[in-house]
């Protein structure tokens, strides 16, 4: 039902939901990477840093300090 929805699999659009709370995590609180990780579900913080770099080309780390140098600018 989803991919009839959407065009995605499943996998594909709960992916698309972790990163943009994973995001949302980055951007708005002082949470760890590994925090976040465990927060989303992830066992291990390695798994949620290669499943982030895998879909926006940047760590999670790399798109918190883009983030907050575009909002001091």
């Amino acid at each position: 039902m989803i991919r009839s929805l959407t065009g995605q699999s499943a996998q594909q659009h709960i992916q698309d939901k972790l990163i943009e709370k994973a995001k949302e995590y980055l951007s708005l609180t002082n949470l760890s990477v590994a925090e976040i990780a465990y927060r989303l579900g992830f066992e291990y913080p390695q798994s949620f840093n290669k499943l982030f770099k895998k879909k926006l080309n940047v760590s999670p780390l790399e798109f918190r300090q883009g983030f907050h140098s575009r909002i001091k600018q």
